[in-house]
């Protein structure tokens, strides 16, 4: 009967410890509530206790939240409307008065996450509804001579893109109004990850870029083929500069080698007219005689006279 009694009183006590006892994550922020009132607040690590069966544990996470922002059209300065999709970060304070601001503003995560999405979409739609697109989409449409637009980044004083001084502002304007309404958080930022034409005018918007691609393009194949014509013309120029030169060199060398052959020819036949005469004949009995031929020849005839009689010339050369 006292071992019952025994195992009773330890099964009470155990579960009186299982209900008192509760242990803090590093990850964790912890608040004890008592018929929904804050009790105590737990932001370090450990093994905690609390009154068993009326006391309750809620957790919230401590590390770095995302908040997803529904993708909404948002009108700009000249109320033309761009699709933009968001997102925000934020911490829930650390300290007992943040997370008692929390609790009671937002109650849970999820509260948290529609409030703070409908604080960015306003400060969104506020700050968009101030600026130029192409200050929203983060860059500057110029037109060119030939009617082409070019984009180039837009910076702002300290260097930053307009985009990134768009999201500190709103950034700052959302954490104004969370410390205004004592949500309890810190935002940490707040960023556009998409900022688009809306889908029925897309067509329209990717059919104008097409037509001013195509007529940079037709400018720039112009220009490509007018570089080309130029200098091809110039390279046909220099040929033909090259080849009247090599022409007239060619022309001038010639000239020069027939005079000196013409000079080495007098001074030949002026230092032996009868050899001379012998070697031009022997040139002509290569040329026209042959292995059979048959040459009918005068008797007067010098060649006649070299194939009779050819000690003759050696002995007029004497």
């Amino acid at each position: 009967m006292i071992s019952k009694l025994l195992l009773i009183v330890l099964a009470i006590v155990a579960v009186v410890l299982w209900q008192s006892a509760y242990k803090v994550d590093q990850t964790e922020l912890v608040l004890v509530t008592q018929f929904g009132d804050i009790r105590s607040v737990e932001t370090s690590p450990g093994l905690k206790f609390k009154t068993p069966f009326v006391q309750q544990v809620n957790r919230l996470d401590k590390r770095m939240l995302r908040v997803d922002v529904q993708p909404a059209g948002f009108p700009d300065i000249e109320s033309q409307f761009l699709e933009i999709d968001a997102y925000a970060r934020y911490r829930i304070r650390p300290t007992e008065e943040g997370i008692r601001n929390f609790r009671e503003s937002l109650l849970t995560e999820t509260g948290a996450r529609d409030k703070i999405s409908q604080i960015v979409i306003a400060a969104l739609r506020a700050e968009v509804g101030s600026r130029l697109r192409e200050e929203i989409i983060g860059g500057r449409i110029s037109v060119n001579e030939d009617g082409t637009r070019t984009v180039s980044a837009i910076l702002g004083a300290d260097g930053s893109s307009i985009r990134e001084e768009l999201t500190r502002i709103v950034t700052v304007s959302v954490q104004a109004q969370a410390d205004t309404q004592g949500f309890g958080i810190d935002v940490v930022d707040v960023r556009i990850k998409r900022a688009d034409f809306p889908a029925s005018i897309v067509e329209s918007v990717y059919t104008r870029m097409r037509s001013e691609r195509q007529v940079q393009a037709e400018r720039l194949r112009a220009e490509g083929e007018e570089q080309f014509l130029t200098k091809t013309a110039d390279v046909d120029r220099q040929v033909e500069n090259v080849s009247a030169t090599a022409d007239e060199t060619a022309s001038s060398l010639r000239g020069e080698g027939e005079a000196e052959a013409i000079r080495i020819l007098a001074e030949a036949l002026e230092a032996d007219a009868d050899l001379f005469a012998f070697r031009r004949s022997l040139q002509a009995y290569q040329t026209i005689l042959g292995a059979n031929s048959t040459l009918v020849l005068s008797a007067n005839s010098p060649l006649f006279q070299f194939l009779q009689t050819p000690n003759v010339a050696s002995g007029a050369g004497q």
